[in-house]
């Protein structure tokens, strides 16, 4: 169970990375680690990297890093954490599956960092557990798991699972690990050391609130922007937007364009065109399909107004490197 004490000290929690790992995740949660140990003057924890042939691994970044050992050389570790990235949904390594399976009949808690949460669902790890994944990959994940409940929670803690969103909030992850395993003084310690304000919790939002991201704070049209995002797949009609906040239409185009520079339609374009970029790169959906998760009735149209904001179509977007 996530949190509970360990009968051994130092405790190993062995970090699997994954090729083209996010390099903040796992530096946030290592970090937080060693600071425990610093902070307590104790052993409390050690962070073996763990990869599928014992060889280094790149991150996103390019940085590469050496693993300690190689899948199936470590059996007794109290807790493995996947660290995921790019390009996760391409990740294929039976040996890998088998092995994550075997540390949790083993009575291992097993989690996941940033994208992470695909290789635990492709392992079978994630049937009957509730879940969240870095909030650019949710659509994609519902997409191709769609019987396992997924969250947009900065992390998710579900008995011996534990997922979490990715970046810093890696750190907020094992602070509360800390905390709960050797007291809130000893994590409210670490957090300061970290220069990190407060201790994140797992109900926090994963985003920047909408308002900083548009970059206005006019109570209307932040209840039609979150309106929009709430409905891609079945888009609601300018008219209908307007009315839900109690506007004219002429009102709601007003304040888009003084706010927003642009138009309700078109920035709900551009909101349902940035999904189906998402989908388009993080699944195997037909154009079709990616379409008509995003609101558009034919494949044509789709395929021209994602060409007039890309600069390419649906397949030669799936072609670009990553």
């Amino acid at each position: 169970m996530f949190g509970a004490r360990s009968r051994e000290t130092p405790q190993r929690i062995g970090f699997f990375l994954v090729p083209r790992f996010s390099m903040i995740a796992l530096t946030s949660a290592v970090e937080t680690l060693r600071l425990a140990n610093r902070s307590s003057g104790l052993d409390l924890y050690r962070w073996p990297l763990v990869s599928d042939d014992g060889g280094p691994v790149v991150a996103s970044n390019g940085i590469p890093l050496a693993a300690d050992w190689a899948v199936g050389e470590c059996e007794s570790l109290s807790m493995v954490v996947v660290c995921g990235g790019v390009d996760i949904q391409r990740y294929e390594n039976r040996k890998t599956y088998s092995w994550l399976r075997r540390l949790t009949r083993g009575g291992s808690d097993v989690g996941a960092l940033c994208t992470g949460s695909h290789l635990l669902a492709r392992s079978g790890l994630l049937d009957g557990y509730r879940c969240t994944i870095h909030w650019e990959h949710l659509a994609g994940f519902r997409e191709e798991f769609p019987d396992i409940e997924v969250t947009c929670e900065l992390f998710e803690i579900d008995r011996d699972r534990f997922t979490c969103s990715g970046g810093t909030a890696a750190a907020d992850l094992m602070l509360n690990l800390v905390a709960r395993q050797h007291g809130h003084e000893l994590a409210a310690e670490v957090a300061d050391q970290l220069i990190h304000d407060r201790i994140r919790g797992p109900h926090d939002h994963q985003r920047v609130a909408l308002r900083t991201r548009l970059g206005a704070s006019h109570p209307k049209l932040l209840a039609v922007a979150a309106r929009m995002e709430e409905h891609l797949e079945e888009p609601l009609s300018c008219g209908e937007l307007a009315a839900s906040v109690g506007l004219s239409t002429r009102h709601l185009e007003r304040l888009f364009r003084k706010y927003v520079g642009r138009t309700p339609t078109r920035y709900y374009l551009e909101l349902r065109l940035d999904r189906a970029r998402l989908l388009l790169v993080q699944t195997s959906l037909s154009a079709l399909d990616v379409a008509l998760a995003c609101g558009f009735v034919s494949a044509s149209h789709f395929t021209k107004c994602y060409r007039d904001r890309f600069g390419r179509t649906p397949r030669e977007e799936r072609r670009q490197p990553s």
